[in-house]
């Protein structure tokens, strides 16, 4: 089974060459890291990386600072990619176990061994390819790992979880498996938690809201995050996949978060009346 992307030509570029430069060109973006990652390391010391899920002309410069840092720090055997349900569609939490999900830039297996493992550990994880369908928030990250794994010349494996249901207990279930599966197989993982911040709010008012939800990131308070959404209002898509983040990685013995980039649309367009929120950063 194949999952076709549903976003490219729109989202990213549709071709193979242009999708390649498109990502460099956010690597070298004023607003990205600067150039693109030059070498791949291998410390390994990451767990998990925050990144938006927008357009690559609003969000990937962005995107590009977390990808650059887990560059230097090393690639994983799998991706565990987290992300928001914006379509309403299949179930509440949903993974898919087989198959191959294809972009421009080739096709990436499913890890389908911790899939389903995974779904033994936390019962609340369906398998339902559905909600995947038409779900951008994970597609997006997949040609940025692909161009990493192009350039260290590495295979990688995936897991996609689309989550609709991010209450703090979802959360928790989630990142505890991902931690306890990850053990049992004795498989390198990184978490991706796909996120955009704030939307369609004043840029003030987004930047002043969205740094009081990343200093919470900061301190791997899952509980703060939660709170500081509901009582600020800030609509952030995905927080419970960051919540599920923090609670992985804390798990497997991080202790510092490094926000590396915050920026909104409005810098991109000039417009600040009303911004979406972007955010870069890396758990270790």
């Amino acid at each position: 089974m194949i999952r076709n992307p549903a976003v490219t030509g729109a989202f990213y570029e549709a071709d193979p060459d242009s999708l390649t430069k498109q990502i460099e060109g956010c690597f070298k973006h004023q607003l990205g890291p600067g150039r693109v990652p030059e070498s791949i390391g291998n410390s390994r010391l990451i767990k998990s990386i925050i990144a938006p899920h927008a357009g690559y002309m609003y969000s990937g410069p962005v995107a590009a600072h977390s990808y650059k840092k887990l560059a230097e720090d090393g690639l994983p055997e799998t991706f565990i990619i987290l992300c928001p349900n914006h379509t309403g569609m299949g179930s509440g939490v949903s993974t898919v176990t087989e198959g191959q999900w294809k972009t421009p830039m080739g096709l990436v297996d499913i890890d389908g061994e911790f899939a389903e493992r995974l779904m033994g550990n936390a019962p609340i994880i369906d398998q339902d390819p559905v909600a995947h369908m038409q779900e951008h928030s994970c597609e997006v990250q997949v040609p940025f790992i692909q161009y990493l794994a192009q350039t260290a010349g590495k295979e990688f494996k995936m897991v996609p979880i689309s989550m609709w249901m991010q209450d703090l207990i979802t959360a928790t279930e989630i990142g505890n498996a991902v931690a306890q599966t990850s053990k049992q197989l004795d498989r390198d993982v990184v978490i991706v938690a796909s996120t955009d911040f704030t939307h369609y709010k004043p840029y003030d008012i987004a930047y002043n809201n969205d740094h009081q939800v990343l200093d919470a990131i900061k301190a791997l308070d899952e509980k703060a995050v939660m709170n500081r959404v509901e009582e600020l209002n800030v609509t952030m898509c995905g927080f419970g996949p960051v919540n599920a983040a923090i609670i992985y990685s804390k798990q497997m013995g991080a202790e510092e978060v490094e926000v590396l980039k915050y920026a909104t649309s409005g810098d991109i367009t000039g417009d600040k009346s009303a911004v979406v929120g972007y955010a870069a950063a890396v758990i270790k």
